[in-house]
């Protein structure tokens, strides 16, 4: 999976309107909301804060007044087109008193979040579910390897009764360590 490696920003100057793009990494529903709360308060003299995000196979957008299709849906375009997940990006727009037209807005807000995304840089990730596992402490020792043939990181333990590890997983291995661990372990969530 595509994804961003830190947040980015940039500006583009189209005909005195001025266009600062964001893009952020995400992980929630809850991490847009936040990072779209912040850009409000902060440029609360905008005309408009369009936006477009993808996340665990959704994706939304919003033109913020701009006419219809021609500020989220380029920026969504742009992630579509890119393959990047678990982002978020947002172009803030100064109107400059110049109007750009139904093909100039859609211009301005793709480059802008092209921009910022080029600042964020983008990387390969390996989409990860976290799982609990409950084994007895007399199988701690199997439990782990078998762990680190899936590639999973434990996060957290918790020993007070059986052994309780928080664990990391590559996504779509859940069944696996199900089956490696059917005899001694139980394996929730994921």
């Amino acid at each position: 999976m595509l994804t961003l490696a830190e947040a980015g920003q940039a500006k583009l100057v189209e005909k005195r309107s001025r266009f600062l793009a964001f893009a952020f990494p995400i992980q929630t529903q809850e991490d847009i909301q936040r990072h779209l709360a912040e850009l409000g308060r902060r440029h609360h003299a905008a005309r408009h804060i369009a936006y477009a995000w993808r996340l665990a196979g959704e994706e939304g957008a919003h033109d913020a007044g701009e006419p219809r299709g021609t500020a989220g849906l380029p920026i969504l375009q742009l992630l579509r087109a890119r393959g990047i997940e678990g982002a978020l990006v947002a172009v803030v727009r100064y109107f400059g008193g110049v109007k750009l037209g139904v093909g100039g807005l859609c211009r301005a807000y793709r480059e802008a979040a092209r921009l910022a995304l080029e600042a964020a840089g983008v990387v390969e990730r390996t989409p990860v579910r976290r799982v609990r596992v409950r084994t007895p402490l007399a199988k701690l020792g199997a439990t782990l390897g078998a762990l680190a043939r899936l590639g999973a990181k434990v996060h957290a333990q918790d020993y007070s009764g059986a052994v309780v590890l928080e664990v990391e997983l590559p996504a779509g291995r859940e069944g696996e360590l199900r089956e490696l661990l059917a005899a001694w372990a139980e394996v929730e969530g994921g």
